[in-house]
């Protein structure tokens, strides 16, 4: 019977990959395109470990990146490169680089659930964020945007925290693999901007991949007791599913909390708007505390202050200079009045100046 099952999944499995096949538009059943889906075929039983957030070495399986949209704007261009290691969850890759540098740095860009990708198709974002010299790679989470289907609709981001953080954790060093195939790049420079669930994903992964080399985390969620308990995101129908100790023993492997110190070679910068609401305050002070001495903290009161500091893309001003881009750092960014008593090598500001 288990080998009849077994049997089963298989023919599923390639009536799958044929039907893929027969969905090509006419005229893209190229051999690249083919041998896309029959790779696909190879990992289409890979079975991943989303409580080890390090892959194994030989990492996941992939199909052919399969190279989109492509876009020559003035000062940068942008191609959108398709890239999977799991069946069903292809990954769009934004690769936006400025026409000033041969060899670009890096930055990723990752954003909060429940975020799309339109940011990275609009011209004066890309403009900014590639401004100074560095490469910019936008991507969206596990279980986020266009990556959220075929599941029903009880399962969601936070319902599957340990896949959504796990599988995204993986994703980027999948990433980072994908992009040191490439010429064009400078990957011993590599940086990464996250915000939210994504600056979350963030901390996680530079935790486990040391060609990382400096985060800057804007809001990211963590301290799961706390953040389950009160976040505005939450809702409150579901809020006692996950205060639960059986639901809190699982997403415990993935507290930023836990990660953080061991962040003892990167440079860090955490941003913490004060009246968000999404991570409450008690867990900011948590994620802070927990913060390796090398940690620099700024802290916005409200909202509006944020966004006035930051406004014309000097939010990632800090994460620029470290890949040494030639941006100078912002008023809001690096350079902000002391904000009180601080561990020894951390620096604590505020965003007035």
């Amino acid at each position: 019977m288990h080998s009849d099952l077994r049997r089963c999944g298989s023919l599923n499995c390639v009536w799958s990959l044929l039907l893929l096949v027969w969905a090509l538009p006419m005229g893209a059943q190229s051999s690249d395109a083919l041998a896309g889906v029959v790779t696909a075929h190879r990992f289409a039983q890979t079975q991943e470990d989303w409580t080890s957030l390090a892959l194994p070495a030989e990492g996941l399986k992939t199909a052919r990146p399969i190279v989109g949209e492509m876009d020559d704007e003035p000062t940068f261009t942008r191609e959108i490169v398709r890239v999977q290691w799991r069946i069903g969850d292809p990954v769009d890759l934004y690769v936006i680089k400025p026409k000033v540098a041969v060899k670009p740095p890096v930055v990723l860009f990752l954003y909060s659930y429940p975020s799309e990708t339109e940011r990275f198709r609009d011209h004066a974002y890309c403009e900014r964020i590639t401004r100074g010299g560095n490469a910019a790679i936008g991507f969206v989470s596990v279980l986020t945007g266009n990556r959220y289907k075929d599941r029903p609709m009880k399962e969601w981001f936070v319902s599957e925290l340990p896949e959504a953080l796990g599988a995204s954790v993986h994703d980027v060093q999948m990433i980072l693999n994908y992009l040191a195939t490439r010429d064009d790049l400078d990957m011993t420079k590599v940086a990464m901007f996250g915000e939210g669930s994504g600056g979350t994903i963030a901390i996680l992964s530079a935790a486990v991949d040391s060609r990382i080399k400096a985060i800057d985390v804007l809001d990211p969620w963590g301290d799961w007791p706390e953040w389950m308990a009160h976040s505005s995101l939450v809702p409150d129908e579901e809020r006692a599913r996950y205060v639960t100790p059986d639901f809190l023993s699982k997403v415990a492997p993935v507290d930023p909390v836990i990660w953080l110190p061991k962040l003892k070679t990167q440079k860090v910068r955490m941003d913490h708007v004060l009246d968000d609401s999404i991570t409450p305050k008690a867990a900011k002070d948590c994620m802070e505390a927990s913060a390796p001495a090398n940690t620099q903290i700024v802290r916005y009161d409200t909202t509006r202050q944020f966004f006035t500091q930051v406004h014309g893309g000097h939010m990632f001003d800090w994460v620029k200079d470290q890949v040494g881009t030639t941006m100078k750092a912002s008023p809001g960014g690096q350079q902000g009045s002391t904000a009180g008593a601080q561990p020894a090598g951390r620096s604590v500001e505020s965003g007035n100046d």
